[in-house]
Order: C-alpha cells, then structure tokens, then sequence
C-alpha cells in the first residue's frame, strides 16, 4: 500500500485498526527516505532509535492507551535540538553536536508526550537564515517536482520530505516566512501560529522576538492535529503565552456561521492592494486569483484592504532580525561545545578562527549586519527606527481586520527559481520575502495552503493570514477549500517514483 500518500487521520485510523504496524510503517519511511537521498532533504539518522520508538508506539497502541497521533512518523527540521540524533541547524559549527535534551516541540510530539515516531532530522539554511535551503552546510534539499530548483527556505528539507512523500509531517520553524515560503513552494500546507503559541524551548535560536515554531503536512487537517500537540505554555520558555489552547480541529468542515447553507457564508476575506502590485508574476496572480474566486463561490466576501507600510518589511526585518542574531550567535565560540578551530595562538585568536571556520556566507552576513545596527552611533539610527516602524506595521493589521476577518494573497513574487539563480545577490534572495514578513513582526499567525501551479508546473501556495489567537479559523478556511480543490492532493515526481525524480 501507498502510506505516503496517506494522511496524518488515515494512517492513525490503519494503525488502531492494525492494518500496519508503528515499527512497519517507519520502516516503511525509513526506506523511502534512503531511496530519495538525491533530494538531501533528511540529513541525520538514527535508524535503531526510531525502530526503537516504534515499538513504543505499537505496545501503547496495543494497550488502547494511544493518542490520535501515537506512531505516526515524524521528520524534525534540524532546528529543534532532539537527543538521539544530531542538532546542528545545517552549521558547521555545530556539526557533531547531540543534545542531552528534547526541544519542547519535540518532547510534546514525542513518546512521552503524544507519540510520534521521530524519523531524523530535516535540512534547512544554516541558523534558519535564508529563502532557498542554499545556505546549508549539508548542502541545498531539491525541490521534488523540479530538482534544479530550490524548495524555499528555511523549512526547506520538511517541504520537501512531505512533498516527496517521505514523511507525513514535519516540524518547521518561521522567522520571516520560513514555513510558508517553502510550504507554497513545494506544494504543501504549513501554518506559523501566534507568537508565543509554540514554545521556543530547545529551538536553536536566530531571532528570538520573531521564531515561532509550526507544523507541516499535505492538508489542514494534519495541521491541526499537529497543532493540537504542539501549542500550549511552557514555563522554561519566558516567551510562551501563558493562555489556553483551544482544539485546532473542532471548527474544520463547519459553516463560517452556524447554519449557513455554503461553508463560508458570512466571512469577509481581506484583499491587501501592495500584495498584488507589479513585483507579483503572472502565474502566482492567476493562481491565488482563482483560488479567491473559489472563496466568493464558496459564500465568502472579498474586500479591498490597505497594508501601506508592506515595503518596509524588508529593511525593518533586515535590521531586527540580524541585530538579535548577532546577539544570539555569540554563544558559539568553541568553548562550551560545537566546532573548534584546530591551530590558534590566544583565546581570542581561538575565538575568530573558529567563528570564521564554522559560520557560512550567509550567516557572517547577518551577524556582522546586527553587530553595526547596535554598535553606539548606529542604534538610534537603524535599530531604534526599526522596531517603532514594526509597531506602525503591527497597527496596520490592525486597521485592515476591522474591515475583514482574514486577509489572503500570495506567499511568494514567484514559483520556485533555479539552484543557484540568487545566490549571487543577497537583496534579491532578501525580496522573496515580501509578503511573509509582516505578520511576523507583527506576531500574527499566518498559513500557506496549495492553489494551483505556475510557470513549468511547479506549486504556488495562497497565504492566509489572520488576528492573534485566530489559527483555529485560518485553518477552517483552509481546510474548507481543500474540500473543493484538489490542489493538496496533487504529487510530486519524487513521490510518484519513490522519491527520486
């Protein structure tokens, strides 16, 4: 049987009714996952733990004390520390690291939480600090429906494990759109939640005011599901909202309002005009266009809404997020643990072959970025500036969900670019991030869904984004149209062939 092709409820369902086994479906991934290693999504292995965890699964699942998602496989993106394997965020600087801990994420996913049956690790840029998975140390995941081209970033290896039916769910994180981004490049779903709704807790850090950790998977219901084990308080994390959960799951297939006769009779879909101005191709237009026009059948009401301040996204995020970068990277410094250079003479000659050995390209860039926005003479200037323009952006969401419930458009200017196309020019790769960046400075939760396709048939996502606290309901959205398209449920080449394309 196809088990990847299979969602997140399907697979619970075979493993109560034992028409598999836990340890017989990781094996299963675990063989898919060395038959694709051409698409390097997966980049660290623990092959007896996973068996091992399996069993776990099978033994709870045999007792009925099992979860909705107890045996079900699961990819971790490699920013998440998690014993067992190693966690080395794509860096060489942390190459041989192995955690003594799980992340919050992966303990509440995990055996002792709700039972999932962790695969490996995916790969993603270095530190999380990029848009097309180039910037790893592993080197760049290929995109599963074209493998000259990126998958995005910096959840680039979990798209492309689920995408390529390697796994059916995958951990991501979201900086500036690191979710979404290769969610809609690849042809998957993934939602960034609220700022504080997942706890950050053992999530290798990058910019601490901005990450937020996520679920990936083929549809919004596995979101949910995942969401439902994900979300919630965590006193180690003093960024985690101490506010109830609530079941990510119970508003998925109901109406917008209760008794309306379409499902989303009564909601009112934001249209922000900066989204969709000339920078935007004409193939994502037409996608995300369609994809709205599917909303209007479906009852919804689409609104003209402004976000003026959109393009200051890029230089407000561009100074914040190194600025915090630079400070959260200093730990790596060959004392405590990670990379050491071999030859140095002093301690600080120690200290600047080994950050200037272990950090890439990209990474050096940002830092040396934040380390200039905060020196003294600079800070009022660039970092001050930035984060009173970050509050002028948060209150344009403000104003514009006034007008509607939820604001759409698209996750991405383009389709996926060839390897190689922008690495040569760091502003361009920092302009794919238009429209993902402004909900994370304003802390909103926000989600790509599938669409359509665009140019050489590669997957264009439709971007959700709604007020605090709301993923329940941008999930209801989402899961409504994919219960009217078939976009979801489109695969890639890589997982029509096993994995390799």
């Amino acid at each position: 049987m196809s088990w990847h092709t299979k969602t997140i409820k399907e697979i619970s369902n075979s493993l109560k009714a034992k028409e598999i086994s836990s340890k017989e479906l990781a094996t299963y991934f675990l063989q898919r996952i060395e038959h694709a290693k051409d698409l390097n999504a997966v980049i660290n292995l623990n092959e007896t733990k996973t068996l091992e965890q399996a069993e776990y699964a099978d033994a709870l699942i045999a007792k009925g004390t099992s979860s909705l998602l107890t045996g079900v496989p699961i990819l971790h993106k490699d920013v998440f520390v998690t014993q067992h394997w190693k966690s080395t965020a794509c860096s060489k600087i942390l190459e041989n690291y192995v955690s003594p801990f799980d992340a919050h994420v992966v303990a509440q996913l995990g055996p002792n939480g709700a039972g999932m049956v962790c695969l490996g690790k995916a790969n993603m840029d270095e530190f999380a600090m990029g848009s097309s998975n180039e910037n790893s140390f592993a080197g760049p995941a290929l995109n599963p429906w074209d493998k000259s081209r990126v998958p995005g970033g910096s959840s680039g290896g979990s798209a492309v494990a689920i995408a390529a039916g390697l796994s059916p769910a995958a951990t991501g994180t979201d900086t500036g759109g690191s979710i979404r981004q290769p969610a809609s490049l690849c042809g998957i779903t993934g939602i960034k939640p609220t700022y504080g709704r997942v706890s950050r807790y053992g999530m290798i850090a990058y910019a601490s005011s901005l990450d937020q950790g996520g679920p990936m998977a083929k549809t919004a219901e596995d979101c949910a599901i995942l969401l439902n084990a994900m979300a919630g308080h965590d006193q180690k994390d003093s960024t985690s909202l101490n506010r109830p959960t609530e079941d990510y799951t119970a508003k998925l297939g109901k109406p917008w309002v209760e008794g309306a006769t379409q499902s989303l009779k009564g909601l009112r879909v934001g249209i922000p005009k900066e989204y969709f101005g000339d920078g935007l191709s004409s193939d994502v237009r037409a996608a995300v266009e369609a994809a709205l026009e599917q909303f209007k059948k479906m009852g919804a009401q689409c609104v003209p809404v402004s976000l003026p301040k959109t393009e200051l996204s890029i230089p407000v995020y561009y100074v914040i997020a190194p600025a915090e970068a630079s400070s959260n990277l200093s730990r790596f410094d060959g004392v405590r643990y990670g990379h050491r250079a071999d030859q140095y003479g002093d301690l600080l000659d120690m200290y600047q072959r080994t950050r200037s050995e272990g950090f890439g390209t990209e990474v050096k860039r940002r830092i040396m970025i934040g380390a200039y926005v905060l020196s003294h003479g600079y800070y009022d200037a660039y970092y001050l500036k930035a984060q009173r323009i970050r509050r002028i952006i948060a209150q344009d969401f403000q104003e514009a969900f006034k007008q509607c419930d939820i604001i759409a458009g698209p996750v991405a200017p383009t389709v996926a670019g060839k390897i190689g196309e922008k690495t040569s020019d760091p502003t361009q790769m920092y302009l794919e991030d238009i429209y993902t960046l402004s909900p994370n400075l304003a802390g909103l939760p926000a989600m790509s869904a599938p669409c359509g396709f665009g140019d050489n048939g590669m997957p264009v996502g439709i971007q959700l984004i709604g007020n605090y606290f709301s993923e329940a309901s941008l999930l209801q959205l989402a899961h409504a149209y994919q219960m009217e398209t078939d976009w979801h449920q489109r695969s890639s080449p890589a997982a029509q062939e096993g994995g390799a394309a």
